[in-house]
């Protein structure tokens, strides 16, 4: 597989992970925490995907690394927010694993580019 195959299978990933979450969302007990919850994982899960594709166009390659920073950070988020959900009972471990499992394969696929992009001198 080529770097750019690599690229595009990652965007389509965080596409189809922030529909997932989106499906998720919908699902959630109408209560209050829910709702909270529901708005945090959106805005997390779904800034994954768009900082990746805001690095595409970036001016700098620091400004390119920054946006894949943000985009690892929004990760971490996002499996904290599924945690939650998760612990709290709220779904059940059927349904979120899989997201969980997702967002985990995703932040060490997006680790591994930040490394990569580090370790490249500017």
């Amino acid at each position: 597989m080529n770097v750019k195959s690599e690229k595009s299978d990652i965007r389509q990933r965080c596409y189809k992970f922030s529909l997932e979450i989106i499906e998720l969302s919908d699902k959630l007990p109408q209560k209050r925490s829910s709702w909270v919850i529901a708005d945090q994982v959106l805005r997390s899960a779904t800034s994954i995907g768009a900082n990746l594709i805001e690095a595409r166009s970036s001016s700098s390659r620091l400004e390119f690394k920054k946006f894949y920073e943000i985009s690892l950070k929004s990760t971490n988020e996002t499996i904290y927010w599924l945690g939650l959900l998760k612990d709290s009972g709220l779904v059940n471990e059927t349904d979120i694993n899989p997201l969980i499992q997702e967002a985990v394969e995703l932040g060490k696929m997006i680790g591994s580019a930040v490394i990569k992009l580090k370790s490249k001198k500017f």
